[in-house]
């Protein structure tokens, strides 16, 4: 066997748990993989196009992010409902809304249903932090140390509804298919074959996560907030949602960034991230690896990867 280099290698590929499964995306080509309820694994392959296909603007660093973002919502709504079809009651009956928009139905179900998520997550994380923070005013006459108490509220009802979800027990088997994800992408990163082994011994731990996004986007609008400030109550709720496309700009540089670096400041940049993915990422079974390793390998030749960057030759995966 040739001997590797030992180092770390960004595959640029990137995915989510779903259902019973496992999506992958390496740049407009994505692929899901879902364990069917007869044990089978059925995997769909697409072409994913950006709702900025085209636009030379959607690749300027820090506005890209906010595209990124939405393409994910956009995506993972659409992959979240193919795997959801395998486990609908074949008897439920037809919806007003199929009735209303025919073949279209399922578009504009993702549509309502990205949207309704956005105002929730406003709600619930911007809107509802301020609102508790005016309890504070009457104790802390400093605008700026109020705003550092409101962004802490906010990072604490952030952890409070990671915790609390993590409690139920569908959750749990999706937090074991991110495990999966994780651990598939980190094993070919790290320069090892892609087998259910070599997964099984990877981490589940991976700095371009979700999780840790989210986690930047929360201490990313407490420094955002603390420069920006206005007086006026409805204002200041009105500048909060109208400021989250910077936020999100800002964290996905941040999050982009710890994907491709390894030094000692990313590392300690990225450790509230991964400490906070012991939550959201569950160890999964050998079935769920497989069905992960299924949805990577419809999209990535993680052979010809090793191969260019980790010193492997040909020969070496005629057993696998």
């Amino acid at each position: 066997m040739a001997k590797k280099k030992k180092k770390l290698c960004a595959s640029g590929i990137g995915g989510q748990a779903v259902l019973e499964g496992v999506m992958m995306k390496n740049k407009e080509l994505y692929a899901v993989s879902v364990r069917k309820p007869d044990g089978e694994i059925e995997v769909d392959q697409a072409e994913y196009h950006s709702i900025a296909h085209g636009l030379k603007i959607a690749k300027v660093p820090f506005i890209r992010g906010v595209f990124n973002f939405l393409d994910s919502l956009i995506l993972g709504m659409r992959t979240l409902d193919f795997s959801a079809s395998f486990y609908e009651d074949e008897n439920a009956k037809e919806s007003k809304l199929d009735k209303a928009f025919g073949d279209k139905s399922e578009k504009v179900f993702s549509i309502f249903t990205v949207c309704l998520s956005l105002v929730i997550a406003i709600a619930l994380f911007m809107v509802l932090p301020y609102y508790l923070s005016t309890f504070l005013e009457k104790y802390v006459r400093n605008a700026s140390l109020l705003t550092i108490f409101e962004g802490l509220i906010r990072l604490a009802v952030f952890l409070v509804y990671i915790v609390a979800i993590t409690c139920m027990k569908d959750i749990r088997r999706l937090y074991m298919y991110h495990g999966a994800e994780h651990k598939c992408i980190n094993c070919i990163e790290r320069g090892r074959t892609l087998t259910v082994k070599n997964v099984k011994k990877s981490s589940r731990l991976h700095r371009r996560c979700g999780t840790s996004f989210l986690l930047f986007v929360m201490v990313v609008s407490i420094v955002v907030f603390f420069f920006i400030t206005v007086e006026n109550p409805v204002y200041k709720v009105l500048l909060r949602i109208a400021l989250l496309p910077v936020i999100a700009g800002i964290s996905y540089e941040l999050i982009r960034l710890a994907g491709r670096s390894d030094n000692a400041i990313v590392r300690i940049l990225s450790a509230p991230g991964m400490g906070l993915q012991l939550l959201t990422t569950k160890e999964p079974d050998e079935d769920m690896i497989e069905v992960a390793i299924k949805s990577v390998e419809a999209v990535f030749d993680w052979k010809a990867f090793l191969i260019e960057n980790f010193d492997y030759e040909e020969g070496e995966f005629r057993d696998l």
